[in-house]
C-alpha cells in the first residue's frame, strides 16, 4: 500500500466522513490507498506499528481538536522511526493558525481547507514529480457537482456499528463568531437527486441511523422537505425496521410546511439538534448571532408540545458581555421550554474564528492546550466558570441522561438553573470528583441533597423508585409512545 489515510476518532462509532471523502475523491490513485481510522487514548507505539505494516510511502492525517494532542505524539514518533514515511496533514484544528503548530512542523506537508481535489493532487507530486516546493497548500475549492460522494465506502460493519454522517450541504451563510463555519462565504448544496440516490443505497444495505453533518438544514425547506420525504417514505415502507434521522435547525425558522412534515413521523425516528448558544441579544450581537428569540422559543415550545421530535438544544457559558445571572436567565427560559436534553457548553476558541477579536476587551482568558475551553472573561472569573465545568458535567450525569426523569423535577423546582448549582456545588463537596461516579451512589448524593433541602425522604425514595434507581432513561410524557428499540439505544449512546 502507498497511501494511507488515518485519523483518531473521539469514539469507535464515530466513522470519519472527511477520510472517506479524500478516499472517494483520489481518482487513479483510489486502488492504492486505504483508510484506517483509530481511537484516541490508544498507546502511541501501537499506532505507529499498525500504520506502518502497511508499508505506507505517505500518510494523511485528519487533525480536529479532539485528536491534536494525540496525533502530534503520534507524528513525532514517527519521524523518528520512518522519516522517509511522507506526512500530509488536514483538517480543521490545522487549516488556521498553522505557523505556531508542532505537529506542522513535524510533517512534510499541509493542506488547509477543503482537500478532496487538492490531497490527491499533492500527492501525486509526491509520488511522481515535481516535487512540491511549498509546504503549506490552501485547499481548492471545487464545484460540488465535481466531488465524488463518499458514501459507498462506509463498509458494512459501519453500516451495523456506527452512526452514518452526511450531509446535503457544506458551509453555513451565518457569522456567529465562535463558529469555525462563520469562515465561509454561504452554504453550498449538493445536487439533490444524486445526494437521495446516495442515502437510497444506504439504506438497501441496511443503514438505518443518519446523522447530517449540515449546519443550517431547514435553511432551504423546499431541500429539507425532500429530504424528509425521503425518510417518511421508508418509514412506511418498512414501519417494522424504522430508520433515524438527525439533523441540525436553525431555531428561528420553521415555516408551516416543515411542521406539517415533522408531525408525520412518529416517536423514535427524529432528532433535532438546535443552536439557542444564548438569548441575551447584546451577547448576540456582539458575536454577529442573529436570532429572532421570541419565535426561536416559540418553534422549540412548539416542536415539544406537538411533535414525536427528540430535542437536543445548545447553550454556550462564557461568551463575551454575559454574566453568570443573565447566561441563569437564559438557561431557565429554555428548561422552561421542556426540551429533552439541554447541551450546556463551555465556550472554545476554535482556532480561525473571529471571536478572538474580543479576547482584550472582555477579558477572555482561555487554556492554551485543547480543546481551548475558556477560563475566565471579565464577567465571569475562574473560580465560577469553574463551577460552570462542573455543573455542564452533572446535568450530563443526572438531566441529560434521562436517569432521573422523575426525581429531576424535585431538584430543580421554580428556580432551575440556582437550584441545580447549589446541587453541583454540593455534589463536588462530598465527591471531589465529576467522572467515574457509580450510578448507584450518584442516585444516593441526590436523594441526600434533597433530603437535606427538606423534601420528605418517603416522598424522595419514591421519585427514586420510579427512576428505578437511576436505571430509567428520558421519562416519556403521557400520552407519546416510546421510541423502538434501535432507536432508543442510538439516543441512549448520544446522550452517555
Amino acid at each position: 500500500m502507498t497511501i494511507l489515510l488515518s485519523t483518531l476518532n473521539a469514539r469507535y462509532a464515530h466513522a470519519s466522513l472527511g477520510l472517506r471523502y479524500l478516499l472517494a475523491n483520489m481518482g487513479e490513485l483510489q486502488s492504492i490507498t486505504s483508510l484506517q481510522e483509530f481511537v484516541i487514548g490508544a498507546r502511541t507505539t501501537d499506532l505507529v506499528e499498525k500504520l506502518l505494516a502497511h508499508k505506507p510511502r505517505i500518510i494523511g492525517f485528519g487533525v480536529y481538536i479532539w485528536n491534536v494532542e494525540e496525533t502530534t505524539k503520534l507524528v513525532a514518533l514517527l519521524k523518528r522511526v520512518a522519516p522517509e514515511v511522507v506526512i500530509i496533514l488536514g483538517g480543521p484544528e490545522v487549516s488556521h493558525e498553522h505557523g505556531e503548530q508542532e505537529i506542522v512542523r513535524l510533517a512534510d506537508y499541509l493542506v488547509t481547507g477543503w482537500g478532496d481535489i487538492t490531497f490527491p493532487r499533492l500527492c501525486r507530486e509526491v509520488l511522481h514529480g515535481p516535487k512540491p516546493l511549498m509546504k503549506v497548500h490552501a485547499g481548492e475549492q471545487p464545484p460540488m457537482s465535481d466531488i465524488a460522494l463518499p458514501y459507498a465506502l462506509y463498509t458494512d460493519e459501519d453500516i451495523a456499528h456506527r452512526t452514518l454522517y452526511v450531509e446535503a450541504s457544506r458551509g453555513c451563510p451565518f457569522k456567529c463568531e465562535f463558529c469555525l463555519s462563520s469562515l465561509d462565504k454561504t452554504a453550498w448544496p449538493f445536487e439533490l437527486e444524486r445526494f437521495l440516490a446516495e442515502l437510497e443505497s444506504l439504506h438497501v444495505r441496511g443503514a438505518r441511523l443518519f446523522k447530517f453533518v449540515d449546519r443550517t438544514f431547514n435553511l432551504n425547506v423546499r431541500t429539507s422537505l425532500r429530504i424528509m420525504q425521503f425518510f417518511l417514505d421508508k418509514l412506511e415502507a418498512y414501519p417494522d425496521d424504522p430508520v433515524y434521522a438527525h439533523f441540525e435547525v436553525v431555531p428561528d425558522h420553521l415555516p408551516d410546511a416543515l411542521k406539517e412534515s415533522i408531525l408525520r413521523f412518529p416517536a423514535g425516528t427524529l432528532q433535532f439538534e438546535i443552536g439557542i448558544q444564548s438569548f441575551n441579544p447584546e451577547v448576540q450581537t456582539l458575536v454577529s448571532r442573529r436570532q429572532n428569540n421570541e419565535k426561536a422559543a416559540e418553534n422549540i415550545r412548539w416542536l415539544c408540545q406537538h411533535s414525536e421530535a427528540h430535542l437536543h438544544v445548545d447553550l454556550i457559558a462564557g461568551l463575551p458581555g454575559e454574566d453568570l445571572e443573565s447566561f441563569a436567565r437564559g438557561f431557565d427560559k429554555l428548561w422552561a421550554l421542556k426540551p429533552h436534553e439541554i447541551q450546556f457548553g463551555i465556550l472554545k476558541r476554535l482556532r480561525g474564528t473571529p471571536i478572538i477579536r474580543h479576547t482584550e476587551a472582555f477579558g477572555m482568558v482561555y487554556d492554551p492546550h485543547p480543546p481551548y475551553t475558556i477560563l475566565a472573561t471579565d464577567r465571569i472569573d475562574f473560580a465560577t466558570m469553574q463551577r460552570l465545568v462542573r455543573f455542564a458535567r452533572y446535568w450530563d450525569l443526572v438531566a441529560n441522561s434521562g436517569r432521573f426523569a422523575h426525581t429531576l423535577n424535585m431538584v430543580l423546582g421554580e428556580a432551575p438553573f440556582d437550584r441545580f448549582m447549589a446541587l453541583s456545588d454540593w455534589l463536588y463537596a462530598n465527591t471531589d470528583a465529576t467522572h467515574r461516579i457509580a450510578l448507584d451512589r450518584l442516585a444516593g448524593l441526590v436523594t441526600r441533597w434533597l433530603v437535606l433541602q427538606g423534601w420528605p425522604e418517603p416522598e424522595v425514595r419514591m421519585a427514586m423508585a420510579r427512576d428505578y434507581a437511576g436505571k430509567t432513561r428520558h421519562a416519556e410524557p403521557e400520552g407519546k409512545k416510546a421510541a423502538p428499540q434501535r432507536q432508543a439505544r442510538h439516543l441512549e449512546k448520544a446522550a452517555s
